[in-house]
């Protein structure tokens, strides 16, 4: 049996755990040390820190605090990294946290972090997904049950100084353009609610006023929301720190690619049975940049899709010059259309397409003056037939259940 070394109760705040932080700093100390070629468990916190209940009122997605995400395990220090190595990590097996069978997804207000298409969808809404064996199904979302495929949706290693620096300037300089956006156009550093492991004092305060904020992925890795990276996948990471300094959370049952709710996938509590090793210089041996990942070997059995298309004209028709993001959100609200006309609300098909195993594929960038982006959705997870038909689409729901709409402040 592995040993577990770090472990976290869902009933006390993240805060009072020294083994958890949830800003990126070369000045937090490592939490454990391992060996190379050794096998451990981690257990990890959902990624708001219990903020989000397990019942009908989305009040709480709509006021969640975001200075407090994510809240990653570790840092974990392997004997012998050194910076320019690159360290193995081997996901064994991954699990939810038996005290906490049920995830959730939802949609961030417009005021409080948005999402991908949250001009369509401004207001806090939430689905609660319970887990049953390797499957899930929703109250709020009626009609769909598919297999989940676990996964971290951030794990990476700390960054050192120099690299520290560099996000913050660049990340600086994209929301200096536009400072008033909302939401804005990065999320800066911000002491409010930084849980920065075992540092404490005026040293806890310095990082905490430099720290990296957890949100986007990185050079190192980070929040990548790689729904394939389950049991049985290899991720290749540069080492930048002496130790490396490995750290994961923000756990997903399932996820659809692009993760395009934000408050994305199905979000859980859970563990990771993980085993770590190293590559001496790697970095330079391969020429890495970023990290590089070796996928699971398990996927849900889903053979048959509809596939829907988007090229980069956006809603109001303007035209935009290759532009993958435009053309993937058109994807995405083409397929909510479809959905529907079978009885969905959009935000019930939303929820769909950011938590089942949709794949989303850039499937072309030659073509001036349009990108064209596909999201393939699984046809067998619905509980009747969603495939087109000379009669028509015939209607599952009667519109009487939908995702909870946060109230009214």
């Amino acid at each position: 049996m592995a040993d577990t070394l770090i472990s976290v109760d869902l009933s006390e705040s993240p805060h009072t755990n020294e083994n958890v932080h949830n800003r990126w700093h070369p000045d937090i100390p490592l939490a454990v040390w391992v060996e190379p070629g050794d096998d451990f468990k981690i257990e990890t916190y959902d990624w708001t820190g219990g903020q989000i209940k397990n019942n009908d009122d989305a009040a709480d997605v709509r006021d969640v605090e975001l200075e407090q995400v994510h809240y990653l395990s570790g840092p974990i220090g392997v004997k012998g990294a050194e910076p320019g190595d690159l360290l193995i990590v081997e996901i064994l097996d991954i699990g939810a946290k038996e005290e906490m069978n049920w995830g959730f997804n939802g949609f961030f207000s417009k005021q409080n972090g948005g999402g991908f298409l949250t001009e369509h969808f401004p207001e806090a809404q939430k689905s609660i997904w319970d887990f049953h064996g390797m499957f899930t199904s929703s109250r709020h979302v009626p009609g769909v049950k598919y297999a989940g495929l676990i996964h971290p949706g951030l794990i990476g290693c700390l960054p050192d100084r120099k690299m520290l620096d560099m996000w913050n300037s660049r990340e600086k300089a994209l929301f200096d353009t536009n400072p008033d956006r909302t939401p804005p156009l990065a999320a800066l550093p911000n002491t409010q609610s930084a849980h920065m492991g075992k540092l404490k004092g005026d040293e806890r305060d310095k990082a905490a006023a430099e720290g990296a904020r957890t949100v986007p992925p990185r050079e190192h890795g980070g929040n990548c929301d790689i729904k394939d990276l389950s049991r049985g996948c290899k991720i290749y990471f540069p080492v930048y720190v002496d130790g490396a300094g490995l750290s994961m959370g923000d756990l997903h049952f399932s996820q659809g690619d692009g993760e395009i709710t934000f408050c994305g996938a199905i979000e859980m509590a859970g563990w990771l049975h993980i085993k770590v090793d190293l590559i001496k210089d790697g970095v330079s041996k391969y020429g890495v940049k970023n990290p590089i990942f070796k996928p699971s070997p398990i996927t849900p059995k889903y053979d048959d899709y509809l596939i829907f298309e988007g090229i980069s004209v956006d809603e109001t028709g303007t035209q935009h010059y290759l532009d993958v993001h435009v053309a993937y959100r058109q994807a995405c609200l083409n397929a909510i259309e479809y959905l529907k006309k079978f009885g969905y609300t959009g935000a019930q098909a939303y929820a769909i397409l950011g938590t089942a195993p949709v794949q989303g594929h850039i499937s072309g960038v030659v073509d001036i003056p349009n990108a064209c982006a596909t999201l393939w959705l699984p046809t067998d997870i619905f509980d009747f037939d969603i495939k087109l038909g000379k009669d028509g689409p015939k209607k599952y729901l009667d519109g009487s259940i939908d995702i909870p709409l946060a109230p009214d402040l």
